[in-house]
């Protein structure tokens, strides 16, 4: 398969799987703010890892909660996307988000003095 059409499927996925999440009705999943980040399905569709990010909730009684939704969740995107094999979806937690976060701050925290452009031009006119 193409690069271009996994990738596709790969969006494809993560955009139909974050839509059909506001459908769940398990307490674990639908009082829990989750983004879904990314997926990563098998050239041959069989398996789907599905990352997820988790801005309010446990990650473990989340993740918990998605397990257990699986069915319902597979059974929506069968029916949303059309693929010859329905993927069997695994969840998995996606800590970039807060990483990059953490960097973020890191960077904000450091005192870097800036140039000035105009000492810069006279340093090099001497």
């Amino acid at each position: 398969m193409a690069k271009y059409r996994q990738g596709r499927i790969n969006d494809s996925v993560a955009q139909e799987i974050s839509m059909i999440l506001r459908d769940v009705k398990d307490p674990r999943v639908s009082d829990a703010m989750i983004t879904i980040t990314g997926a990563d399905v098998t050239p041959d569709l069989k398996y789907a890892k599905i990352f997820f990010s988790l801005y309010s909730g446990e990650v473990k009684e989340t993740l918990q909660g998605l397990r257990s939704a699986a069915g319902f969740i597979r059974g929506q995107l069968a029916r949303r996307l059309n693929l010859r094999v329905t993927p069997e979806l695994t969840f998995a937690h996606d800590t970039s988000v807060s990483h990059g976060a953490h960097i973020a701050e890191i960077l904000s925290q450091l005192d870097i003095p800036q140039d000035d452009p105009d000492e810069a031009e006279d340093d090099d006119a001497e």
